[in-house]
């Protein structure tokens, strides 16, 4: 539905600068700017102007744009104030605004309107606040990608693919009588492959694209006093963590971003494993635990001393972490440091001994996790990956329900897999979801 009322914001960084921008969107912006600017406007023409306050005196000159609606940004009507770059300044301008009819627009509210618009899908809406917040030009050519619609166009297709496959078995559900071998069943079964084998593939990619949006999640995990909070400050290097020779000193746990090519790695300095402990140890140990559950890549930092006994202290913690790293610590406490093989790299984090070499494994290893950086890859979230999981849940169970010829069942999973990729570009989006969607874009987006 259209809106009733014109939203206002500044859509330049906080701060002062050369240019400030000033955003109107909705059915009295071209009105609305009429009054500031003391003229009508153009339809995409840039007009050198003097903005106005109530008395007719001049807050500031400088340029407006108009651009009618349905060919904006937003699919209303959107007015651009171009003005010098003085907060005092902006802000003038917006209260002029609002008392010339507009309110100030919510966080994400113009990219919000486009969407309900039609102008952008959800996946695309969301690739801008990717697109403004990427640290690094492949993260930036990622989110561009998404934009241009590459990755909803992917899910668009695997869509029209469930959907078909759905209404060819709802058609075979009225001929009860017939097999399902006898109404296409082969072509069903060929089609809803195909379209598994698509959806397997974008779930794989997507994950890659949230781990270069998202950083990998990498946990530094080991026995007490095997030197993984002095790995930490050395990777970090700063100290961020309070080392001590006391068993247990770490006791929560301590995230520390570093960049690597580009790529961020979320790294997290754990309390140390073992059995026993205090209540506190014992609770960081419990939190250390659930880290692992969902990193992409555990640091295994043992006593190269005795690597064998510190290996037996986290064996059962390591279940299900995909990738791990084994890292050898205090080396420079034995008489000679071992050799480094391709499982394990030997470091002192004390006199910087091998760090050279432990940051290039680990360099080679997320970017192996988030994808080689190929022409093909988009930006993905969480929400993303876990529509896409889903299904795939469904479509999987959707083929066995169709192997046992149990057609309404089928149908129903097929329909359950549509609406799961639905939720990503919001051909299926419930309200509240919307809403913590665009509260993370900036005001004037």
């Amino acid at each position: 539905m259209p809106s009733t009322d014109t939203i206002a914001a500044i859509a330049t960084a906080p701060g002062a600068g050369g240019v400030g921008i000033v955003r109107l969107s909705g059915p009295r912006a071209m009105a609305i700017a009429h009054r500031l600017c003391g003229r009508a406007l153009r339809p995409r023409h840039a007009h050198h102007v003097r903005f106005g306050d109530e008395a007719g005196d001049a807050i500031d000159d400088g340029i407006a744009l108009a651009f009618p609606a349905p060919a904006s940004f937003t699919g209303e009507d959107v007015v651009e104030l171009q003005a010098h770059g003085s907060p005092v300044v902006l802000q003038q301008l917006i209260a002029r605004a609002l008392a010339l009819g507009a309110r100030a627009a919510r966080p994400g509210e113009f990219s919000e309107r486009a969407f309900l618009n039609g102008r952008l899908d959800l996946v695309q809406a969301e690739a801008i606040a990717d697109l403004i917040a990427a640290a690094d030009s492949r993260a930036a050519r990622a989110a561009r990608r998404s934009l241009d619609g590459a990755f909803s166009r992917r899910v668009e297709d695997i869509a029209a693919r469930m959907l078909a496959l759905r209404v060819h078995v709802e058609a075979a559900i009225d001929f009860a009588d017939e097999s399902i071998e006898t109404l296409g069943g082969e072509e069903v079964r060929a089609g809803l492959a195909q379209a598994r084998a698509l959806l397997a593939a974008l779930l794989a990619e997507a994950e890659r694209g949230r781990r270069l949006r998202d950083g990998v999640h990498a946990v530094i995990v080991g026995p007490p006093n095997a030197g993984k909070s002095s790995l930490l400050n050395a990777l970090a290097g700063s100290e961020r963590a309070i080392v001590t020779d006391v068993a247990g000193t770490t006791r929560d746990t301590l995230r520390e971003t570093i960049r690597l090519d580009g790529l961020a790695v979320d790294l997290v300095d754990t309390a140390g494993l073992r059995e026993g402990g205090d209540a506190i140890e014992r609770e960081g140990m419990r939190r250390a635990r659930a880290e692992l559950e969902r990193a992409d890549l555990a640091l295994i930092v043992v006593d190269a001393r005795d690597p064998a006994g510190g290996a037996a202290a986290v064996a059962g913690a390591l279940a299900g972490v995909p990738r791990r790293l084994w890292i050898h610590n205090k080396v420079d406490l034995l008489a000679l440091p071992p050799a480094d093989d391709g499982e394990t790299v030997h470091v002192s984090a004390a006199t910087g001994y091998g760090l050279e070499t432990l940051h290039r494994r680990l360099r080679a290893l997320a970017l192996q996790d988030a994808g080689e950086g190929g022409e093909g890859e988009f930006s993905a979230r969480t929400r993303h990956v876990e529509a896409l999981a889903r299904a795939q849940r469904h479509a999987d169970a959707a083929n066995s329900e169709l192997g046992h010829e149990r057609l309404e069942l089928a149908a129903e999973e097929l329909r359950l897999a549509h609406d799961a990729l639905g939720e990503i570009t919001g051909k299926v989006s419930p309200d509240d979801m919307l809403g913590r969607i665009f509260s993370t874009f900036c005001i004037g987006k």
